[in-house]
């Protein structure tokens, strides 16, 4: 299971997890960051520093969030 990020990262440009993720698995879109998720680790470093709190261990995304595991995966898709 990836890390996904959330509703809460859009329009957010801090970048904190960007720049803690040992395998660069994060990358910037047009209007929030997305997670790789055939690359992501699970290390859990990126949700340790973003200061929204818009990162989640796939399995504890929230209910209301579900929409984003399939926006992450899609962003790589192309």
């Amino acid at each position: 299971m990836a890390f996904v990020i959330t509703s809460p990262c859009r329009h957010e440009k801090s970048a904190e997890c960007v720049e803690v993720c040992p395998v660069d698995a994060i990358h910037e879109g047009t209007n929030m960051y997305y997670i790789d998720p055939d690359i992501c680790i699970d290390c859990a470093a990126c949700a340790a520093v973003c200061p929204v709190g818009a990162i989640f261990a796939e399995e504890d995304v929230p209910e209301s969030e579900q929409q984003y595991i399939v926006a992450n995966a899609r962003f790589y898709a192309s």
